[in-house]
């Protein structure tokens, strides 16, 4: 299977001297990000100091993966230059009008659970009711009042649409794997700062563990406003979130949505890493010259049960109708029997309404996505994979 095209190699060798010198100085480079994302939001970088220094090394850390293409080294310095653009703008909105942050963000309803378990069609499914909302990706990258100028709306459309088609254009699999589209809902890690989602194309130590002690909740604080911005003066809604890394993150989300509702997929995780670990590898294949699947394979086994051990953890200390759980088998064999039972335990109503947006939601190209993998490809094997889960495996499998 073809990963990526075939002008990605020629593409990488014109630009590599360019990424080149970017890399040998990447505070200068990030000195400048800083001026651009000024310019293009109209906000300011003063009295963001922290967030700051926070993306300073993280560029700094991309910056000394030794693999990495040019054309991943341009991708990672867009995405991170857009994120300080956004955050600019969403702190000079809240400037011009405070009354932003009186906002509520009633009863969300969070989808977690690893990647590859139904997260997204659950998400897009909770979000068609008219009384529900989603972020949209492009909502998530370019945060605005709901009074934007039409002009201005359709160009941060379009902008999304290019960064959408960025890997589509470059890996012929991706669309088949995991399609993005501007105007449909979308992940959080689009806007939250900082997670294992810088992770998925470079392999970076020190990033790794610097997560492992980062004080994710000014993370959602932040995340919290750009709800309150995309929802101030329009109907208030009950708004439907995604992500798989709010698994580790359970107690911060819960402190900044202290009446969240956690829809939990589960699958059997020995599906699941293989699964993922091939998405993952296409992004590795895009972004770095050369890799090891069986690196990928390490790596993301360590992730993938460290997030969701710590969802476990942090599940006892909850009230048990908190969480909801989905068997991911059962949820894809039987959606038009188990989603009336999800939307009332999420204090939902299912009406024929609902029953209709199901079959349009399910005939969508993307959702019954196929694709080859194999957990030996990736130096794993069963036994590796349930020592690293412990029992989540069987408690999966007794959910069917």
């Amino acid at each position: 299977m073809r990963r990526v095209s075939r002008i990605v190699g020629p593409i990488n060798s014109l630009m590599r001297p360019a990424s080149d010198r970017q890399r040998g100085d990447a505070d200068a480079l990030f000195d400048k990000m800083i001026r651009q994302a000024e310019a293009a939001s109209g906000g300011t970088a003063a009295g963001d100091e922290a967030f700051l220094e926070e993306y300073r090394f993280l560029v700094r850390q991309v910056a000394r993966v030794d693999s990495a293409s040019a054309l991943g080294w341009m991708g990672i310095v867009g995405d991170i230059r857009g994120r300080m653009t956004n955050r600019f703008r969403v702190r000079r909105l809240i400037a011009e009008n405070p009354a932003i942050l009186d906002e509520p963000i009633e009863r969300p309803i969070v989808v977690t659970g690893m990647p590859r378990t139904a997260t997204t069609l659950a998400h897009k499914i909770l979000a068609w009711p008219e009384e529900n909302r989603a972020p949209l990706m492009w909502e998530l990258q370019a945060t605005d009042r709901a009074d934007v100028d039409e002009k201005v709306r359709r160009g941060r459309i379009k902008v999304a649409t290019r960064s959408a088609n960025f890997g589509h254009v470059f890996s012929p699999v991706l669309p088949q794997i995991h399609a993005m589209e501007p105007l449909s809902p979308e992940e959080c890690v689009f806007a939250l700062p900082h997670g294992r989602n810088w992770l998925v194309c470079f392999r970076m130590p020190g990033y790794r563990d610097w997560l492992s002690t980062h004080d994710f909740q000014p993370d959602y604080e932040y995340y919290k406003q750009v709800l309150q911005v995309l929802q101030y003066g329009t109907q208030r809604r009950r708004w439907v979130l995604k992500s798989p890394y709010h698994l580790e993150h359970l107690d911060v989300l819960l402190k900044v949505f202290p009446d969240a509702k956690i829809m939990w997929t589960h699958r059997d995780p020995n599906t699941v890493i293989g699964s993922w670990c091939s998405l993952m590898e296409t992004g590795v294949a895009l972004c770095n010259r050369t890799y090891d699947p069986h690196v990928i394979g390490k790596d993301w086994l360590e992730m993938l049960a460290q997030m969701v051990n710590a969802g476990r953890d942090m599940r006892t200390k909850l009230p048990r109708d908190r969480v909801v759980d989905v068997s991911y088998h059962q949820l894809t064999a039987n959606p038009h029997e188990e989603l009336p039972g999800i939307f009332k335990r999420l204090e939902m109503d299912w009406t024929a309404r609902d029953e209709g947006n199901l079959e349009t939601v399910l005939a969508r190209p993307g959702m019954k996505r196929g694709h080859e993998y194999s957990l030996g490809h990736y130096g794993l094997d069963p036994d590796k994979v349930d020592a690293a889960f412990g029992d989540y495996a069987r408690m999966v499998n007794s959910m069917r």
